[in-house]
């Protein structure tokens, strides 16, 4: 299988399946000297591992990290950087009645037909418990942001139709309640409406909002590595992820020009300050493939989870019609445990990016290399 590795010069790896042995990221490209010890990174995997609510899975995983190799008295040193987490409550049971049904919404038809055989235990490398390996590399990538003055913040912005919309957004409020939303009030509503799914065992999606502040302009290149190509392929790699837009999005598509473009004026503090800034942020902090100063704004849609008890109709592996109901520990929303994987994908383009940035002038090979 190809297709596991992202990024050009920070890149990352990821492995296992969800009821092998283990889940873990290889990070190769990481500078030497980053201060990194396992309890930076276990503050991200704990954002997403099971069983923090009861909008989540009854499956129980500490999803501790161990740091293998790259990190030596608690710095980088600029050698692959290999994490690993243990599976501990595989329940490969669970998942029996389906070893010969395809499940509608997942990848087991187009798994089979690819490769003549799929790991039916939770999925195998098609499960969401790969995204292990993409919040561990993720917290890495922060943390070497964090170094630059970057901050990366992605949170819940809809559950279903509860949305909420930005004159009430109250940013403190996004770890107080456990949907990971900016207005404990509209968590509150939403909280009841996936109670009241649950009780009809359905399911249900919803909308992360992902804000990058303190980028410096030119991240991306203008023709196939524009940074929202390469956001929208690194966060529609999530496997519950069916759309991304950048800024107004798809709202741009019925707005007019005169206000769809943002507007440029002089920096406002002073006469001497000669810095440039937009009046509107309707791109969403890019131009031209290419980061212009100004926050990052990045919104992802996040399916329904497909494993739902209802009975579905599908076929089998003999293209037999069939009835199914998956049965086992699944999520009735996946939107708060995907709030830190599509923040971590936007953390680790950012960071390649960053790196790949540093060649694009001869005065910044210069700055490294004379000293000056």
């Amino acid at each position: 299988m190809s297709g596991s590795s992202f990024g050009t010069i920070f890149r990352v790896t990821t492995w296992g399946e969800s009821h092998g042995p283990g889940i873990g990221v290889v990070i190769d490209g990481c500078p030497a000297g980053l201060s990194l010890c396992e309890e930076d990174i276990q503050k991200y995997l704990d954002r997403r591992k099971p069983g923090q609510s009861k909008y989540t899975t009854r499956r129980t995983e500490s999803d501790t990290v161990e740091i293998l190799s790259g990190v030596f008295e608690g710095k980088t040193t600029g050698t692959p950087i290999s994490l690993l987490v243990r599976n501990q409550d595989q329940r490969s049971r669970d998942y029996g009645n389906i070893a010969v049904l395809f499940r509608p919404g997942h990848a087991d038809y187009p798994f089979t037909e690819k490769y003549g055989f799929r790991d039916y235990r939770g999925g195998g490398r098609s499960s969401g418990r790969e995204t292990i390996g993409r919040v561990a590399a993720g917290a890495v990538a922060s943390l070497l942001l964090k170094e630059l003055g970057i901050t990366v913040l992605a949170y819940t912005k809809a559950i279903g139709s509860f949305s909420i919309s930005p004159a009430d957004y109250r940013m403190s409020e996004i770890y107080e309640n456990s949907l990971y939303m900016p207005n404990n009030a509209v968590a509150e509503q939403a909280g009841e409406y996936i109670s009241s799914l649950m009780s009809e065992t359905d399911s249900c999606g919803g909308i992360i909002e992902c804000i990058a502040k303190g980028l410096p302009v030119g991240l991306g290149e203008p023709v196939f590595d524009k940074l929202d190509a390469l956001l929208a392929q690194a966060v529609m790699s999530v496997g519950a992820v069916k759309g991304v837009e950048i800024g107004d999005g798809f709202a741009a598509a019925s707005s007019v020009g005169s206000k769809n473009n943002d507007a440029f004026r002089r920096g406002g503090n002073g006469d001497t300050d000669r810095s440039i800034c937009k009046m509107t942020n309707h791109s969403g902090g890019t131009l031209g493939g290419m980061s212009d100063g100004a926050d990052l704004i990045l919104r992802a849609a996040i399916k329904p989870t497909s494993s739902i008890a209802k009975i579905q109709q599908t076929v089998d592996i003999h293209g037999e019609n069939a009835d199914i109901t998956v049965h086992g520990r699944h999520d009735p929303v996946i939107v708060p445990r995907a709030v830190v994987v599509v923040e971590s994908m936007t953390a680790i383009t950012l960071t390649d990016l960053l790196l790949r940035n540093m060649s694009s002038k001869l005065d910044h090979v210069r700055k490294v290399y004379s000293g000056q």
